[in-house]
C-alpha cells in the first residue's frame, strides 16, 4: 500500500513538473522568433538583431548581431515575470564587459536597455522580423547598369563626415583611399545583381544587398569555405565551396535576392542555392527589412575595384 502511495506521489510530482515546463514554454512562446532591433545611443541610432529559439523542453537559446561583426550564439535567454535577459561576450567591440540585453513586451514590440561599454546604458526597441516575399516564380525587369563607367552618378558616400575615397579611374570604380562605404541613391527590393570586381592581396570588402545583408569579398584564395570568407553571407551562410581566384584577377558575382532567399554564383560556380538569410548582418544601414534598400559597397576595410555592376529588378510573375 505504501509503495502504491509512493508511486502515486511520484507520478503527481512528475506530472506537475511537466505541466510547469509546458507553462513556461507557453509563456515564452511570444518571444520565439527573429527580432529587428534599433538601438538609440544619444543622438545616434544603429541596427541590431537577435533570434530566440527553444532548446529542449523549456530552455531558450539564440543568436545575436550587433552594430558590427557577425552573428554570435546566445547560450541562454532568460524569460521570467514577463522580462527577458541575455548576454554575450564582446566580439569586435572595444570593451571588456559582456553585452547585456534586458527588455520586456510593450504590445507587439520589445523595449529594453543594454550597456554601451562605457558604464552607461542605452535604449533599444525591437519589432518582430517581417515575412518577406518569397514567390515561387519571378520575372525579369529591365536590366540597368548602376555604374556608368564614367563617374559616380547615382552613388553617394554613406558617411557625410568621412572623406569619400571612391573615384572612377580609366572606367573602373575604385576605392582608392579606404574609409567610407558607397551606396546607390536608388533603392531596390528583389533583384539580380552582376558584379565584376578585383582586389589586391590581403584586401577585404563586401557587397551589402539592400544595405542589410553582406556578401563577403576578401582575399581567401585556397582556403576552406566559411561564412565569414568570400562567397559567404557574413556569419550566416557558408558557400558550398571556395570558388575564388587569386588576388589581382577579375572575378564575378551573379546574385539573386528574392525576399530573404539568396542564390550566389561566384566565377561561374553556384556556391549558395536559394538559401534563407536569417537576418541583417553587422554593418547594416538599418534593421527595416520590410523596406527596399540600396546596393552598398563596403569601402572602410580595404581597396577594391569594380568594372561592371548590372542590376535587373525582379517581380512576381503575373
Amino acid at each position: 500500500m505504501n509503495n502504491r502511495i509512493g508511486l502515486a506521489c511520484a507520478f503527481i510530482f512528475l506530472w506537475n513538473m511537466t505541466c510547469k515546463e509546458v507553462t513556461l514554454s507557453q509563456d515564452s512562446a511570444g518571444l520565439i522568433g527573429e527580432w529587428n532591433v534599433t538601438v538609440t545611443d544619444g543622438q545616434q541610432t544603429y541596427p541590431s538583431w537577435f533570434e530566440v529559439k527553444k532548446s529542449g523542453r523549456a530552455t531558450l537559446v539564440g543568436r545575436y548581431v550587433g552594430q558590427f561583426g557577425s552573428a554570435r550564439p546566445i547560450a541562454e535567454v532568460r524569460f521570467e515575470n514577463g522580462e527577458m535577459r541575455f548576454e554575450v561576450p564582446p566580439q569586435w567591440e572595444d570593451r571588456k564587459s559582456n553585452i547585456v540585453f534586458e527588455g520586456k513586451f510593450s504590445g507587439d514590440s520589445l523595449l529594453g536597455q543594454t550597456s554601451n561599454g562605457e558604464d552607461g546604458v542605452v535604449q533599444w526597441t525591437a519589432k518582430r522580423a517581417p515575412v518577406l516575399s518569397d514567390p515561387a516564380e519571378v520575372e525579369m525587369g529591365q536590366a540597368e547598369a548602376i555604374f556608368n563607367g564614367s563617374d559616380l552618378a547615382g552613388w553617394q558616400p554613406r558617411f557625410a563626415d568621412r572623406d569619400n575615397g571612391w573615384e572612377v579611374i580609366n572606367g573602373i570604380l575604385t576605392n582608392n583611399s579606404p574609409g567610407n562605404d558607397l551606396l546607390t541613391a536608388q533603392k531596390y527590393t528583389d533583384f539580380n545583381l552582376k558584379a565584376q570586381f578585383r582586389y589586391p592581396k590581403g584586401s577585404n570588402s563586401g557587397i551589402y544587398l539592400r544595405g542589410r545583408y553582406e556578401l563577403q569579398i576578401e582575399d581567401n584564395f585556397g582556403m576552406p569555405a566559411e561564412s565569414h570568407l568570400i562567397g559567404g553571407v557574413y556569419g550566416f551562410l557558408t558557400p558550398s565551396y571556395n570558388a575564388s581566384k587569386q588576388a589581382g584577377q577579375w572575378q564575378e558575382y551573379d546574385i539573386t535576392l528574392v525576399g530573404r532567399r539568396v542564390s550566389v554564383v561566384l566565377n561561374g560556380k553556384r556556391v549558395i542555392d536559394n538559401q534563407l538569410i536569417p537576418g541583417i548582418t553587422g554593418g547594416a544601414i538599418d534593421s527595416d527589412e520590410a523596406s527596399p534598400g540600396p546596393i552598398l559597397l563596403q569601402g572602410d576595410h580595404g581597396p577594391v575595384e569594380f568594372r561592371k555592376l548590372t542590376l535587373t529588378p525582379l517581380q512576381p510573375k503575373k
